[in-house]
């Protein structure tokens, strides 16, 4: 089908009566992934800093255990927002110094000044700057944001800690991952219960589905099935990670372990899972029997 060339005009958020910055909030959750730093979720949205100040969004790169310190401003870069969105940056990676943090400023109008301070900066202080523009195409409007500055140079690190991002329902996860993904899980949650003395069911929440038994939660596996990568993380948590994850690793399987020696992750394609059950099927009952003992 032919494309047809449709005018534009650019518009200000910051001067239209309508779309204001909630707005642009709310749009930003409803799908992140707009500001093209990959398959990212949100944690949490007006975080209460240490200090005073809320952060406007945070959000996490579960491939890349990364966090994304985001703040979002309509207009022009001003130098205290810049202030606010590198002080929020520093409390967060102090508060969870295992993840990669990266702070991200987002405003209409990305400054020349802005870019030269910051390019000052550069091998400090990880930055994503993002210029946004809105269009007025037609009755629609649309928003084209653009990465105007990347400096990012960080250490990769582990720790415990997860926020699942807000509990949901299997609906959610069917539409988010599709039938053949979610097939998987149901399989692994059927391996559990066969070696499980007491039932698990699935705890559904946004960024991860995990396991609940008569109402408790306790995770000592997670999935998180990824659509556009066409795989599915299934997450243990044994004292001999180190150990399984060479093992599968081995096996061909993709593996990622934790620095505290008690997790590892593997990524599985719904052809990997068929091929390689049997393993997937005793790390399965043996992290069950740890977790039962």
């Amino acid at each position: 089908m032919p494309l047809t060339f449709v005018q534009h005009k650019k518009i200000s958020l910051r001067k239209h009566p309508e779309f204001n910055e909630a707005w642009l909030h709310d749009r930003i959750c409803e799908d992140p992934s707009i500001l093209g730093l990959g398959d990212v979720r949100v944690i949490d949205r007006e975080r209460v800093c240490t200090g005073g100040g809320r952060l406007d969004l945070l959000l996490f790169d579960e491939d890349n255990d990364r966090r994304y310190e985001v703040e979002v401003m309509l207009g022009a870069t001003d130098p205290s927002h810049i202030i606010r969105t590198i002080e929020y940056w520093d409390i967060e990676r102090r508060r969870y110094p295992g993840y990669d943090h990266v702070a991200v400023l987002i405003a209409e109008d990305v400054t020349a000044r802005f870019l030269n301070v910051m390019s000052l900066l550069s091998g400090s202080i990880p930055l994503i700057a993002i210029q946004l523009d809105a269009l007025h195409v037609g009755e629609n409007i649309l928003l084209n944001f653009v990465q105007v500055l990347d400096q990012t140079d960080m250490r990769v690190d582990d720790t415990d800690d997860d926020g699942g991002g807000g509990q949901t329902d299997r609906a959610y996860w069917d539409k988010k991952a599709g039938k053949p993904l979610m097939a998987i899980c149901d399989q692994v949650l059927a391996m559990i219960n066969e070696a499980s003395k007491q039932p698990q069911e699935f705890n559904y929440l946004r960024g991860y589905i995990g396991l609940r038994s008569n109402g408790v939660v306790r995770n000592i596996m997670t999935l998180s099935p990824k659509r556009t990568k066409k795989f599915v993380h299934i997450g243990f948590h044994h004292p001999e990670a180190g150990s399984w994850h060479d093992r599968f690793e081995e096996a061909g399987v993709p593996s990622r372990k934790g620095r505290n020696g008690r997790r590892f992750r593997v990524s599985v394609t719904p052809e990997e899972f068929a091929s390689h059950q049997d393993l997937i099927r005793e790390a399965i009952v043996e992290t069950v029997k740890e977790f039962e003992s």
